[in-house]
C-alpha cells in the first residue's frame, strides 16, 4: 500500500460532514485512498448522521472523532487534506507536512439542521447525498488522464 494516497477530511466536531466523507470515500473507492477524520474540537458523532449513513448502507455507529491537532504533531503525511466546513473553519486547518493539495468543499453544518426529528434527518440524508456526489466527481477529476500528469 506505498503507493495508496493518505486523505484527510477535516471539520469543526469531526462529528458529522467529515466522518461521512470518510467512510463514503472508503465506500466509494475501496482501498485506493487510507482516509481519515478529524475536527478542531470533537465531539461525539450525530446519531442522525449514523443513521442516515446507515440507511446508504455503511455502518458508522463505532467511529470516534479525532482532533486535528493531534494527527498534525504525530506527523502524519497526507497527500490530500479536505475541509468539509464552511470557508473561515477550513482556514483554521494546519499545514500538514508533506501535504500536495488542499481543498476546501463547503457543507451546512447539520448540527445546525432546525426541525422535526424526521425533517432534521432528512436534510442529513440530502447533505450525505451533497457529499456522496462531490467525492464523485473529485474521484472523476482525479481519473482524468490530464490529472495523472501534473
Amino acid at each position: 500500500m506505498t503507493d495508496t494516497s493518505r486523505v484527510l477530511f477535516v471539520c469543526v466536531h469531526n462529528a458529522a460532514r467529515s466522518q461521512m466523507a470518510e467512510a463514503l470515500l472508503r465506500h466509494l473507492a475501496g482501498d485506493r485512498f487510507i482516509v481519515e477524520s478529524a475536527g478542531f474540537e470533537p465531539r461525539p458523532v450525530n446519531p442522525l448522521v449514523v443513521e442516515a449513513m446507515s440507511r446508504f448502507g455503511i455502518d458508522i455507529s463505532n467511529a470516534r472523532p479525532k482532533e486535528v491537532f493531534d494527527l498534525f504533531r504525530a506527523g502524519r503525511h497526507y497527500q490530500y487534506v479536505i475541509a468539509v466546513c464552511d470557508e473561515a473553519t477550513g482556514e483554521r486547518c494546519p499545514i500538514f507536512p508533506g501535504v500536495t493539495e488542499r481543498l476546501d468543499w463547503s457543507f451546512p453544518d447539520p448540527s445546525r439542521f432546525e426541525g422535526t426529528p424526521a425533517e432534521r434527518l432528512a436534510a442529513v440524508e440530502s447533505l450525505r447525498d451533497a457529499i456522496a456526489n462531490r467525492i464523485r466527481a473529485w474521484l472523476a477529476e482525479m481519473d482524468e488522464p490530464e490529472r495523472g500528469a501534473r
